[in-house]
């Protein structure tokens, strides 16, 4: 695993948080930058290039990423399954979560919700979000304004949530776009990690059939660089204080 080291004092210990990558064009990107920035100590486990996933509960804070693989695709990637276990387990304790993407998919299929292909087609680029009146009061998403949008790239979606968790945003569709699953574990159906290097990467893997004009996405995602981040920096930040008052310290102002 590889830790990133924060600029708290020395001798303070920084809140440690856990992320979980799936593959390596999937990495923590800007939400690893921005948690490093308010005071985390972020650590990446990369279970595909071999590295041991280590029990959750033993970090303050769990991101856990995205990635091409499906949410039930356990078989295949055989970390999948302990990883769940311990999503279940971060449950259990009330230890900060935050799923991308796959992440909140994986969160949803753990606590018994269900995946599939979303109905309505594949969703790739900028997307509104529809908050719910929920998120007004949600202890991580209360930050946002209301105008923020979202970078999409998914063909599935969480069709059936688990027992207990409140929808806080959804697509123009419908679609569950954020969710919280527990009292601090929530999820994503974006990417507010991605950068635009990282969309170019995953445009050039692209199908030549797809539907959606590449230029046209990319274009979009560059334009809305600067007020991406005003919109989910705030989130991150917000992320690493709930971390951080777990862990009984105070974050990086």
């Amino acid at each position: 695993m590889n830790p990133a080291a924060s600029d708290h004092a020395v001798g303070v210990a920084s809140p440690r948080v856990l992320a979980v990558e799936h593959e390596e064009s999937c990495p923590p990107a800007l939400v690893g930058e921005w948690l490093t920035g308010a005071g985390c100590t972020l650590e990446v486990c990369r279970p595909y290039a071999g590295d041991a996933l280590p029990a959750l509960t033993s970090y303050d804070g769990v991101l856990v990423l995205g990635g091409e693989m499906g949410a039930d695709d356990d078989h295949l990637h055989p970390w999948l399954s302990p990883l769940k276990a311990g999503i279940r387990d971060a449950v259990a304790v009330g230890t900060p979560l935050l799923g991308i993407c796959l992440g909140h998919q994986l969160v949803a299929t753990a606590l018994g919700g269900v995946v599939g292909r979303n109905p309505l087609g594949r969703t790739v680029g900028l997307q509104p979000l529809g908050w719910s009146d929920d998120a007004a009061t949600d202890e991580l998403f209360g930050v946002c304004s209301g105008d923020e949008r979202a970078i999409h790239w998914n063909d599935d979606v969480v069709v059936e949530l688990p027992d207990g968790a409140v929808v806080l945003a959804r697509t123009p569709g419908g679609e569950v776009q954020v969710a919280r699953f527990a009292p601090r574990v929530w999820g994503v159906q974006s990417h507010p990690e991605a950068d635009a290097a990282i969309i170019e990467r995953w445009l050039a893997t692209e199908r030549e059939d797809e539907t959606f004009d590449p230029q046209a996405v990319l274009t979009s995602i560059e334009a809305a660089t600067a007020a991406l981040t005003s919109w989910w920096q705030p989130v991150a930040t917000r992320f690493a204080a709930l971390v951080a008052d777990d862990a009984g310290k105070e974050p990086s102002p």
